[in-house]
């Protein structure tokens, strides 16, 4: 497959209909993509009743200087696992740069970072990811589904996580509202 077709450093949005509940109006960053498989974080949901303060008490680490935030709901794999969407000004011991757009960090030093004021200057948090096996999103690709659209960090961090699915598709020029979850036949 030729990289042209790797998602990494861009967005999926969940079609209408797309046939799991988990994924309704479902907004991915796509922060890896190859031969081996995909792996995004979810940003369309936050988990209510979880703010950032409440994960940093839960690893014993100072909020009074820490901004608060909502925590996103990452995806249904390991959804106690964290992860940090952010800026490209920051890197920590397992950072890695997506598309060179993003970075992603899934260790404790960022949150430390950030707690700090010594962290990216823009993040967000999830816990849990979407994952797929080795060319399992792309078939889901080639059928209704997924659309997936450029990796704009405005999405990422200017507008709301209920906001973003529709948001994601009028940035594309594509009105939500006209999508249906069914085709028609001529």
């Amino acid at each position: 497959m030729d990289s042209a077709q790797y998602l990494t450093g861009q967005f999926l949005l969940a079609m209408p209909g797309i046939g799991d509940p988990r994924f309704e109006r479902a907004v991915i960053a796509m922060c890896a993509h190859d031969d081996a498989g995909a792996l995004g974080i979810g940003l369309g949901e936050t988990i209510e009743g979880l703010s950032f303060h409440d994960l940093l008490r839960q690893f014993e680490i100072e909020t009074e200087d820490a901004p608060d935030a909502p925590v996103h709901f990452g995806g249904p794999v390991e959804p106690r696992r964290g992860f940090v969407l952010h800026s490209t000004d920051w890197s920590g011991q397992d950072t890695i740069s997506v598309g060179g757009r993003w970075s992603l960090s899934g260790t404790i030093d960022v949150l430390r970072a950030i707690s700090e004021g010594k962290g990216p200057s823009r993040w967000l948090v999830a816990l849990g990811y979407a994952g797929w096996g080795e060319g399992q999103l792309d078939e889901e690709l080639r059928h209704h589904g997924w659309f997936s659209t450029e990796g704009d960090t405005r999405l990422l961090y200017d507008v709301a996580a209920q906001e973003r699915w529709a948001k994601g598709f009028t940035t594309a020029g594509i009105d939500p509202r006209l999508l249906a979850n069914s085709t028609g036949t001529a």
